[in-house]
């Protein structure tokens, strides 16, 4: 044939057996996208769906929205006529590979099949990284990703890092999602050997300059089950534990035992402990790169004596995200966060308050290192647009902008904001998950600056 023919992969549009619809609605996306239905997908065979059982119906505006796509996909030259293309399709790391090293044969492309018949996506790999509150760092990284039929993907996380500043870490993260998504396991676990810096409560009287170092080791333990009571909406229980134990803290090689006035778990040990009731709101179809959607995370935490906590006090975890395309067939988003951590009593430890990078996957706070704003109070909100660099997405970049503030240690208000802008390049891992390895610089106010990176999207 001289002219290109758009088709589609029809295999997007099903669902599990027993849960059969009786019409298909096209979409820009579906559930777990792999080719956007509305762009033209080739292949050595052409797709066809039958109904084997029970009834289907395809209407006729369907046929017209193809046929309009169809005249779409075919742009035209400076005098009006059509002139030949073609879909380029998404390339990842594995195709790229592929490409350069053909005769390697371990080398071998990703499969979107391996997704819908149950299969899992497996990344592991060392690392040489860098970040601010580490400097140069050596990991191991492992990602799993799966998605269980009618349900969202689902991800596990883990790494094993040591530091240039002589700290090791382990993390687990895990999001993992029931079929239909009927349930949803979400989870933080941490262990770690970590010295770092600290500059005090509050932003006004902080300053990079009044370092005051602090080293302890640190259990995390946070684990919640929750089930959908209604479409995309969560309630559930769970529990969280932060212990930290041999904690010293000095300024200038002279132990200190309050910061900021601030004396709660400032030296030898110190534990929070309490269940947490939680609320969540996800329509994301893909929480590691989403482009559509909301997220709605309500969280509460009474941290009791009861279970082994050291004092009473109480806090409420506010986040929400939301994703948005400026034009309806533009591959660029607009992402938004906000992420709000407050204690609504009593004095949590000082290792415990809210603060810059402590979010479940550090994340908040590029342009800072962890740790540089600390409060009982902490408001943050960002902003980023997404972009592709290359027609087969295989380069991306972002640019993006984030403010944060705590409340002062004396007067207990907020003051003052931190602002933050960034840019950041985007390598494709895995072009089914669409998880990505962000390389990001920011520059945040105070002479901070650093690099950022992450696997995965920053939120």
């Amino acid at each position: 044939m001289n002219t290109t023919i758009p088709t589609y992969q029809l295999n997007t549009l099903t669902k599990p057996e027993r849960d059969v619809p009786a019409v298909f609605f096209m979409d820009h996306e579906t559930v777990m996208p792999i080719v956007p239905i509305h762009l033209p997908y080739r292949s050595n065979y052409y797709k066809i769906g039958v109904c084997l059982r029970g009834s289907a119906t395809m209407k006729c505006l369907i046929v017209l929205w193809l046929a309009v796509e169809t005249v779409l996909a075919q742009p035209t030259d400076t005098t009006g006529r059509q002139i030949q293309s073609a879909y380029i399709p998404q390339q990842d790391i594995a195709d790229v590979a592929h490409t350069l090293l053909p005769r390697w044969k371990r080398i071998v492309p990703h499969d979107s099949a391996r997704l819908n018949t149950g299969g899992r996506f497996i990344f592991l790999a060392p690392q040489v990284g860098y970040t601010l509150q580490t400097s140069f760092l050596a990991q191991v990284l492992a990602n799993v990703t799966f998605q269980r039929p009618g349900a969202n993907v689902s991800t596990l996380v883990g790494s094993a890092a040591y530091t240039l500043n002589n700290q090791t870490i382990l993390s687990l993260t895990n999001s993992v999602w029931n079929p239909q998504n009927r349930l949803v396991w979400m989870g933080d676990w941490r262990l770690m050997h970590y010295p770092q810096g600290t500059f005090g409560l509050g932003i006004i009287n902080t300053s990079l300059n009044r370092e005051i170092s602090m080293d302890y080791e640190y259990l995390r333990v946070y684990q919640k089950v929750l089930k959908r009571i209604a479409p995309n909406l969560y309630a559930g229980l769970g529990y969280a534990l932060d212990l930290h134990w041999n904690i010293v803290s000095r300024n200038r090689n002279r132990e200190v035992v309050q910061i900021s006035r601030y004396r709660y778990g400032v030296e030898g040990r110190s534990v929070s402990s309490g269940p947490l009731f939680s609320l969540l709101y996800d329509s994301r179809p893909n929480s590691i790169n989403a482009s559509r959607g909301y997220f709605v995370n309500l969280q509460y935490r009474p941290n009791m004596q009861l279970l082994g906590s050291d004092v009473n006090y109480q806090t409420l975890l506010l986040e929400g995200r939301t994703y948005l395309r400026p034009f309806p067939n533009s591959p660029g988003v607009f992402a938004f966060w906000s992420y709000n951590a407050l204690t609504l009593n009593g004095n949590p430890p000082f290792l415990d308050l809210p603060s810059t990078g402590w979010d479940t996957y550090s994340n908040t706070g590029r342009g800072y290192v962890q740790g540089r704003f600390r409060g009982k109070n902490l408001l943050y909100l960002e902003t980023e647009y997404r972009f592709n660099l290359t027609r087969n997405q295989f380069l991306g970049g972002v640019v993006f902008a984030n403010a944060q503030t705590v409340t002062e240690a004396i007067s207990g208000t907020f003051q003052r904001v931190a602002p933050a802008v960034g840019t950041g390049l985007r390598l494709k891992m895995n072009k089914f998950s669409r998880t990505n390895l962000a390389i990001d610089y920011a520059f945040g106010s105070d002479g901070s600056r650093g690099l950022f990176f992450n696997f995965g999207e920053v939120f």
